[in-house]
């Protein structure tokens, strides 16, 4: 037996603290009064670990050693536990693309348990990919290697980026095949099957809440607020004294509105970089604030406020990149309804939901300034720089992180108005630079015109303002083609590409001279290249 598997201390606080389902077989059903099934983790003929978060490993309590011992990719894999784990699938339901979904719940991730880390606190590990669950909706429960590289590598790209996010311990081969139809237009093919450990605090969604409001289970419902509370919000029931406040009505607004404070700040962050979610179910909402569940997900290479990488989308647009905070405040709306019953006052909740809009703006413009290297945002005129440069970006095709790179370059001292100037400075950053004509040219010119005297109005050296810049831009960003790049590689047997990101991803705020290639703009053959531009929900 390895010397892992009762290395570790599980504390199972969901399980212990919630009711289960009473069914113990596996199959497809609806579940009710409980908040999990019980199920194991479907095994694997052949699991290989292809990817390592070390960070993630060493944050659990693995050490190398524990990482190469095979015992470890048996267990990350869905093929072994380690003792104290207790493999369950979680019940939830959503909105999906804004319509009332029913039951959904964890259809294809399945949660290994609560490992107590070396820090002392709870991350709970999850594999997705794992198999059948009593939530699969007749599908096979499992994940392609496609997908599982894209949800591995993001996990690294937004934590390191600075935004809340689930992360990835793990990526695992599973040694076997699975059909998809990658475009869902009849084109099925064998895929390599593969396994994502990821680990969080909670995988508790909005969905959690809504699925026992909408069946009227307030017991269900109130278990899980308080299970919630005391668990990821425990800070809200301290008193002064050490004691642990009782929870009412009081404090499940306060729950509530640390909710809405922790999703505006993500939903910023994702605005910030570029990252598009592109299906912002209720039930991919995080009840911690955590960027979760990557799937049809994209960065934008020009900007655009229109763009969805999700073809499922591709009509409505309704998760576009424009849209996500009015998204978020939407959701946010469901997730009151939900927990309405709890407070039975409509009033406090709406004024938290409308705080949500003038936060957002609030921490969106504050935003917008760091990445304009300006101390703060101060009136509407700075308001009105905002939003010229953002028409401006969207006129032409225009890579959003190569132009604030470049600005933040640029020498205050010479004329930047000069059209010779700034067209060398941001040449690389235009896709087609036959867009620029004489009428855009004058607007750009005249543009940074005002943003260098409003720099200059914080009377602060070049180095300062750019340093602030470049802390808040990324030069690196997990662009569509470049995971596609790792994903091509890795179906032939080749991991390199995908190690060279991870590494080039933990620090997408440096210069990197060694990776300068990764921070050119989209290539040309990317742009409409599936896997590139546009995804679907198949994974």
């Amino acid at each position: 037996m390895s010397s892992l598997q009762s290395k570790f201390t599980f504390n199972n606080r969901f399980v212990d603290s919630l009711p289960a389902d009473s069914e113990p077989e596996n199959f497809t059903r609806q579940v009710h009064s409980a908040a999990y099934s019980f199920v194991l983790p479907t095994k694997v003929i052949a699991p290989a670990i292809i990817a390592i978060d070390e960070s993630v490993a060493a944050d659990l309590g693995f050490s190398t050693d524990d990482v190469a011992d095979p015992f470890f990719t048996q267990v990350v894999a869905g093929n072994e536990l380690l003792d104290g784990m207790t493999p369950y699938a979680m019940c939830y339901g959503g909105h999906q693309f804004g319509n009332w979904a029913g039951q959904l719940g964890d259809g294809r991730a399945i949660n290994l348990g609560e490992i107590v880390t070396p820090a002392g606190d709870n991350q709970l590990m999850q594999l997705k990919g794992a198999g059948v669950t009593p939530y699969s909706r007749g599908a096979d429960g499992l994940a392609v290697l496609r997908s599982s590289i894209r949800e591995f590598l993001c996990s690294q790209a937004m934590e390191h980026l600075g935004i809340a996010t689930t992360r990835a311990l793990s990526l695992t081969l599973t040694g076997e095949k699975v059909m998809r139809d990658i475009m869902y237009n009849g084109n099925q093919a064998l895929e390599l099957g593969a396994v994502v450990c990821r680990v969080s605090s909670s995988f508790t969604r909005f969905g959690s809440f809504q699925l026992p409001a909408i069946r009227h289970d307030i017991e269900l419902l109130t278990a899980l607020a308080d299970h919630t509370i005391r668990t990821s919000f425990p800070h809200l029931l301290r008193c002064e004294d050490g004691t642990e406040k009782e929870i009412d009505k009081l404090i499940y607004l306060q729950w509530f509105t640390e909710i809405s404070q922790r999703t505006t700040k993500m939903i910023v962050g994702w605005q910030r970089v570029g990252f598009v979610h592109g299906v912002m179910n209720t039930d991919n909402m995080s009840i911690i604030g955590e960027t979760i569940d990557y799937g049809p997900y994209g960065w934008i290479d020009d900007f655009d406020l229109h763009f969805t990488p999700n073809t499922t989308d591709n009509q409505h647009k309704r998760y576009r990149f424009g849209k996500q905070g009015e998204i978020a405040q939407w959701n946010l709306f469901q997730l009151a309804n939900a927990i309405y019953p709890l407070i039975q006052e409509s009033e406090p909740l709406e004024a938290i939901l409308n705080d949500f809009g003038d936060s957002f703006q609030l921490q969106w413009r504050e935003m917008m300034a760091k990445k304009l290297g300006l101390l703060n945002y101060k009136d509407n005129d700075d308001l009105v720089l905002f939003e010229t440069l953002e028409a401006l970006l969207s006129s032409v095709e225009t890579d959003m992180s190569i132009f604030y790179r470049q600005l933040a370059k640029c020498d205050l001292d010479k004329d930047i108005t000069a059209n010779e100037y700034w067209l060398s400075m941001f040449n690389n950053a235009y896709y087609q630079p036959a867009q620029l004509d004489n009428i855009y040219v004058s607007k750009m010119s005249e543009w940074l015109g005002k943003w260098k005297t409003r720099v200059q109005s914080d009377n602060r050296e070049h180095a300062e303002h750019a340093a602030q810049m470049n802390s808040v831009n990324p030069k690196y960003v997990l662009r569509n083609y470049l995971s596609q790049q790792a994903i091509d590689a890795a179906e032939q047997g080749d991991y390199q590409e995908l190690h060279t990101l991870q590494k080039l991803l933990k620090n997408p705020y440096d210069e990197q001279p060694e990776f300068e290639h990764y921070s050119e703009k989209r290539p040309d053959w990317a742009r409409d290249k599936v896997g590139c531009s546009k995804l679907s929900c198949s994974s």
